[in-house]
C-alpha cells in the first residue's frame, strides 16, 4: 500500500532502506469507502493523509446546507484540516470519499517524532507544504475576478484530471458556479 507514497519521497528525497522504513512505520495504512468522511465538521482533526489511491473532497457548508468545495484529494496528494490538526479547534470542514480511497495517515504526534528521527523528512514536509501553499495561491488566482468561463478555461489548464474523475456537482462548488453554468460553459467548449 505504500508505492504512490514511495515514489512521492524518492522524487523529492533520497532515503536508505533503512530510512525508508522508519517513516513508513509512522503512517497508519486507512481505507475509506465511498461516502464515508476522514474528517466532519465540529471534530478535531488527528491526522493529515496521504492518498495512495481514490478521491476525496474537502468542503464546508451553509446555512442551507450547501456544499462549498475546498479541495480534492487525488492520488499523490495530501488532504486534511491543517488549521484544525495543528491548533487542536474543532474543524470547520468536512472530508469526504468520492472513490474508495486507500490512505495513509499521519498524526501530529508521529509527524514530530518522524522529523526528528529521519532529517530528510523535513525536506520532504518543506517541500510539501510549499506545493500546498502554490497550489492555493493558484487556486485563488484562478478564481479571484474571473468570470465563469475564466474559471472553468484555467481548472482545464491546471487540473484536467478533476474534470475527468469527479462530478459536475462537485467541479461546480469547486469553481463557485452553478452546475447550470458549468453544464452550459461544457457544452460551448471546443472539445480537445
Amino acid at each position: 500500500m505504500f508505492e504512490v507514497f514511495q515514489r512521492s519521497l524518492a522524487e523529492k528525497i533520497d532515503l536508505t532502506a533503512e530510512e525508508l522504513e522508519k517513516v513508513q512505520s509512522y503512517f497508519i495504512p486507512k481505507k475509506l469507502r465511498k461516502n464515508q468522511f476522514l474528517l466532519q465538521e465540529g471534530d478535531v482533526s488527528r491526522y493529515s493523509a496521504f492518498v495512495e489511491k481514490g478521491a476525496l473532497y474537502s468542503y464546508s457548508t451553509d446555512d442551507k446546507g450547501g456544499k462549498h468545495v475546498v479541495q480534492f484529494g487525488l492520488e499523490g496528494s495530501t488532504i486534511g484540516d491543517l488549521y484544525s490538526l495543528l491548533t487542536g479547534e474543532p474543524s470547520k470542514l468536512n472530508i469526504e470519499v468520492y472513490e474508495d480511497c486507500e490512505l495513509l495517515l499521519l498524526t501530529v504526534e508521529n509527524r514530530a517524532q518522524l522529523l526528528a528521527e529521519v532529517p530528510q523528512f523535513e525536506t520532504y514536509n518543506r517541500l510539501l507544504i510549499e506545493r500546498a501553499y502554490v497550489a492555493l495561491l493558484r487556486r485563488v488566482e484562478g478564481t479571484m475576478g474571473r468570470t465563469a468561463e475564466e474559471k472553468y478555461a484555467h481548472l482545464l489548464q491546471e487540473r484536467p484530471q478533476l474534470l475527468q474523475r469527479l462530478p459536475q456537482h462537485l467541479i461546480a462548488s469547486y469553481l463557485g458556479i452553478t452546475r447550470e453554468t458549468l453544464s452550459r460553459i461544457r457544452g460551448q467548449a471546443p472539445t480537445r
